[in-house]
């Protein structure tokens, strides 16, 4: 929860003298000027004063699902909430689209502090993990009443007292269930959760603990999740000139690896221009380090700008932004309109985005001798050098512009190229490895990104994602979900790297992917990713660089925005899996014993059966504290060289029901053989019947706190090496519950209550020994495959 608090601190983008900052939203006050963009969560009830095509999502208000268009426009006011659009509200989230607005209210005064009452209030419903310990619990809710019938049957026919029938029959309930289960179902997963949290991974809904150990298919973005999102400006073209480059923030210079004379152009004038004017983002360099905000693409153009020597004030003051086209995933262009006052007074309009989309609205190209026009052959010369330098793992962005003395409301149109920047973006450490691992786990990993197709190849053969031969499956291929054929469908589910794709068609891909029973994780960031995070059956949004509007969506966030991370989160997924299976089976395996023990005993009238205080007892002594140590086990690395389980595999199926039974029967016969040799070594009389229960009630507690030792199921590990030997919390558990097993028998009240006598050391002897016979047997047992 400490980590959720720090990762839900939202901070706010605020103008104070002059210049934007960052602050914590709680830090927020009146009369505040607020700059909101697309991705952002609203801080405060705030009225707008200048929008820029913003849409809200104030479904949390008003319930609809549809954005909302803001204007500044005044309005009457009576207006209702739902109609008042030059307002916005704490919570809502920006679609699209940005704005400056003035802070009205903050905290409790806002709309959605008034709703406070109302969202705590909410139920949470079950999810599939309660759902199926429910199912588990209404089979052995059927399973107690058929033995307990049978149980009381032979009482009454051995004419036992009714009174102590009705004893027998709540303590044989009380046996049969396992009431430690949901507690330690309930301390594992949150267990699970903390563990998580120390490998970056933020769990938002505990259903997603259960998911996660179920994934098989991961659908991950490139940027910031496989790479560092280190984003610097590494390649430089403007027409017939190309040259890599280094930027030096530090000592304010630019390596040029070749073609310096690039700096001098007009060409290059020109892409420092629209770096810094068609920009949101924020880059103050200091001494002790540098401020940034935005994203972190621009920031990258803005660090150019600087390392160049040129000082963004120069522009900002020179070109006064009047209008502006806002980046957005289905359009990948942004376009912003400024107005140059002065004695020649003209307009500026600065572009850039994906080169193939920004060729479409250029009609020339900057050249050493002035412009040059620039037909469809020219622009597939561009398209192929935009290709050719993504197919070495740069992200290729174009940049044009237009100078115009008209003012314009269309303007998006004969743009002149400028030039195209390559953006490199070094691979995060460990995401090999990470996916070679994915791959031994039975894991698809695919590849799902906005970048270019090329690009997106590069990594995916570095990472080894895909192979040399295979094809990057473009957006612009992938036709609508209701017109897929069966060999589209194929082709689809065949590739693992989708480039230049669409919100829409991420969510498609999800949808082709789940119709085919598989159990899909997808990573997002943007406000577009949001329809994609939702229908995937674990959302994962990212902690640093995504948006609030991802968060929101997700079911789980990733504090470091490291595909690593995810793997981490699958390994921990399937680990409590694998433990609830193992503390179930302990369970029902012991509880199971007890039952059998009582079922022959009622049946043959033996003299030295359990008592109903026994029983109590030793439910109390041998379930929550050994199951609850199995519940924290670690697995080992074997626990991801295994293909995940089917969807809707149950918690018990058939095989393990099987290794249930045959447990209990093993306990069962080692607990009454007990009995057995201590009656043929020292004969029988009335008087000994008490020692003959002792042995029982002691063989039957010790039997079941060892069986935790055969809750280990890999067969080609030592036993000495096996998780559940090598897990400390199990041996304190053990040793904690023989202390208290132990006591009762040194303590006098509770060994006159529950009818212990004096047992000697050699009756002691057989009781050890017949206590460690289950391990032996089980672990032969396992070793010739005859059970799990």
């Amino acid at each position: 929860m400490k980590a959720l608090e720090k990762l839900n601190i939202v901070h706010a983008r605020i103008i104070r003298d002059g210049q934007m900052i960052a602050i914590k939203s709680e830090l927020l006050v009146p009369g505040d000027l607020l700059f909101v963009e697309t991705g952002g969560m609203i801080t405060a009830d705030a009225r707008i004063i200048n929008s820029k095509q913003l849409q809200i999502d104030e479904s949390m208000l008003s319930g609809e699902s549809f954005p909302v268009n803001k204007t500044c426009n005044p309005l009457p006011e009576n207006t209702p909430l739902v109609e008042r659009h030059n307002m916005l509200y704490k919570g809502t989230l920006v679609t699209k689209g940005n704005g400056l607005a003035i802070v009205v209210n903050t905290g409790i005064k806002t709309e959605v502090g008034k709703l406070a009452d109302i969202v705590q209030q909410s139920e949470q419903t079950a999810t599939p993990l309660e759902i199926k310990v429910r199912q588990l619990s209404k089979k052995l809710i059927w399973i107690t009443l058929a033995a307990i019938i049978i149980i009381l049957t032979g009482s009454f026919f051995y004419g036992t007292p009714v009174t102590k029938v009705i004893k027998l029959a709540i303590a044989l309930s009380v046996a049969a269930i396992p009431e430690g289960l949901p507690v330690v179902t309930t301390l594992v997963l949150s267990f699970g959760v903390l563990r998580m949290a120390k490998h970056k991974v933020i769990i938002k809904k505990l259903s997603a603990v259960e998911t996660l150990g179920e994934i098989n298919v991961i659908c991950t973005d490139k940027t910031g999740t496989l790479t560092k999102n280190d984003i610097e400006v590494s390649l430089i073209h403007i027409p017939d000139l190309s040259a890599h480059v280094q930027i030096n923030t530090a000592d304010i210079a630019i390596h040029w690896m070749e073609n310096k004379r690039i700096s001098g152009t007009i060409a290059y004038d020109h892409l420092c221009k629209i770096s810094v004017l068609c920009n949101t983002a924020v880059y103050q360099p200091g001494g002790d380090g540098s401020t940034t905000s935005g994203s972190s693409l621009e920031i990258a153009l803005l660090k150019m700008v600087y390392a160049s020597g040129i000082k963004f004030n120069q522009y900002w003051q020179e070109f006064s932004k009047i209008d502006e086209f806002p980046f957005s995933s289905e359009t990948r262009v942004m376009f912003t309109r400024h107005e140059v006052k002065g004695p020649r007074r003209y307009y500026y309009v600065a572009a850039k985005g994906a080169v193939e989309e920004i060729l479409k609205y250029c009609t020339f190209q900057e050249a050493e001798n002035g412009k040059s026009q620039m037909g469809e052959e020219e622009k597939e010369q561009w398209k192929a050098i935009a290709t050719k330098h993504a197919q070495s793992g740069f992200r290729m962005l174009a940049f044009a512009y237009r100078e115009t003395l008209a003012p314009e409301q269309h303007f998006a149109h004969d743009l002149t190229l400028a030039g195209i920047i390559g953006f490199s973006d070094p691979l995060r450490e460990g995401v090999t490895e990470a996916i070679k691992e994915c791959k031994k786990a039975g894991i698809r990993i695919i590849m799902i990104t906005g970048d270019h197709p090329e690009t997106a190849k590069n990594i995916a053969l570095q990472l080894g994602i895909s192979t040399s031969w295979e094809e990057v499956m473009s957006g612009s291929a992938m036709k609508p979900y209701d017109q897929l054929t069966v060999s589209d469908r194929a082709r689809w589910l065949n590739s693992t790297i989708f480039a230049r794709v669409s919100p829409e068609q991420k969510q498609q891909l999800i949808t082709v992917l789940q119709d085919e029973k598989m159990i899909v994780a997808m990573t997002g960031d943007g406000v577009n990713d949001a329809p994609a995070l939702k229908k995937a059956d674990i959302g994962v949004a990212m902690g640093q660089r995504g948006t609030q509007v991802a968060r929101e969506a997700a079911d789980m966030v990733l504090k470091d925005d490291a595909f690593t991370s995810i793997v981490s989160a699958v390994r921990q997924g399937r680990i409590i899996l694998e433990n609830i299976r193992k503390y179930v089976i302990f369970l029902l395996s012991c509880n199971l014993s007890e039952l059998l023990i009582f079922t022959v005993c009622a049946l043959f009238n033996l003299p030295f059966q359990l008592f109903p205080l026994q029983i109590l007892f030793i439910n109390f002594v041998t379930d929550v504290m050994p199951a609850l140590a199995l519940g924290v086990s670690y697995s080992g690395d074997q626990i991801m060289q295994r293909k995940p389980y089917p969807p809707g595999t149950p918690i018990i199926d058939k095989k393990r029901w099987m290794a249930i039974l045959v447990y209990s029967l093993i306990i069962t016969a080692t607990t009454l053989s007990a009995v057995a040799t201590s009656y043929l070594i020292f004969h029988d009389n009335e008087q000994r019947y008490a020692v003959y229960n002792n042995i029982l009630f002691y063989t039957l507690i010790f039997s079941q706190l060892l069986q935790a030792f055969n809750m280990t199921f890999n067969r080609k590990i030592p036993f000495h090496k096996t998780d559940v030997f090598r897990n400390q919390a199990i041996w304190y558990a053990i040793a904690a519950c023989v202390i208290l097993s132990l006591a009762a028998y040194w303590t006098t009240p509770v060994r006159l209550a529950l009818e212990i006598t004096s047992i000697s050391w050699q009756n002691w002897s057989i009781i050890l020994l017949y206590s460690i016979l289950p391990v032996v047997i089980i672990r032969y047992l396992k070793k010739w495959k005859w059970t799990i």
